[in-house]
């Protein structure tokens, strides 16, 4: 039986060939039409319609493609599957993977949102790309620290280190899996946590909210003895912000931690 070599990679023209070549020697495993245009020295739209069908790229979006690398196979871009993470790096700027992607990435949740959520300083919607949808969580410029690098797939993103990212979750539930999902990430994790961090990340971003939530999640799931001197010297605002931000503006205040419990958080639900 003969075999359908239409799903095959096609061999390249010279033009073609140039192209990936000076995209590999750049670097750009993941470009731009402006980039391709560049290095052509004329409009690309034919090049790259070409290199599309031939399966030597992946349209990532529109203007931007990814390079298949050779050791795919064959079967070229019908085989390759892009990191959401290299794609989020390249939709917006400033930017950093945060909130629940990073919880997850972090190993402190093991819930594989459904979602990629970056925080940028633009507002942008959420966009759809490669069937992966990306929400994009304004921040102002005073907020935007605590970022490490990172590799994945031979590309570099950044991503909120492990105690920012528990700053962030804290102060946007709602980006987060809401308070019971960051309330298990700590309970499991804690002692790879610095609770000091943490605080100085919620003063630097202007927020006693977040320290609300923390210390009130501490004394729910019972491991707020080993952390007291943390919160010796804050000073809890007299707002009552809900503990979860995701649930409605409905029931208890909490006086000890000036919070509106919305929700309860039950720490029976996460044992197996």
């Amino acid at each position: 039986m003969k075999e359908n070599t239409g799903k095959y990679r096609k061999g390249l023209s010279k033009k073609e060939s140039f192209l990936l070549a000076e995209l590999a020697r750049q670097d750009k495993n993941i470009f731009t039409v402006k980039q391709a245009k560049k290095i052509l020295n004329e409009e690309p739209y034919v090049t790259l319609h070409s290199l599309k069908e031939k399966k030597w790229i992946l349209g990532i979006k529109a203007g931007l493609y990814a390079i298949v690398p050779l050791d795919i196979g064959v079967r070229g871009a019908d085989s390759f599957i892009v990191h959401d993470f290299i794609i989020a790096s390249h939709l917006v700027r400033p930017y950093y993977i945060g909130f629940w992607s990073a919880l997850n990435y972090h190993g402190l949740s093991d819930q594989i949102p459904s979602s990629v959520f970056i925080a940028t300083q633009k507002a942008k919607k959420p966009l759809t790309v490669l069937n992966t949808e990306f929400v994009f969580v304004q921040l102002n410029k005073e907020r935007f620290f605590g970022v490490e690098k990172t590799e994945i797939d031979r590309g570099k993103i950044n991503i909120s280190n492990i105690n920012k990212t528990i700053a962030d979750c804290l102060d946007h539930p709602e980006h987060s899996g809401g308070i019971e999902e960051i309330a298990r990430s700590i309970y499991f994790s804690h002692k790879e946590l610095d609770f000091k961090k943490i605080k100085q990340y919620a003063f630097k971003m202007r927020n006693i909210a977040i320290l609300k939530r923390l210390g009130y999640v501490l004394e729910k799931i019972k491991i707020d003895e080993g952390y007291k001197d943390t919160f010796k010297d804050v000073k809890l605002t007299k707002g009552y912000p809900k503990l979860d931000t995701i649930g409605r503006a409905k029931g208890k205040y909490n006086e000890r931690w000036k919070l509106l419990i919305n929700v309860e958080i039950d720490s029976s639900r996460w044992m197996y």
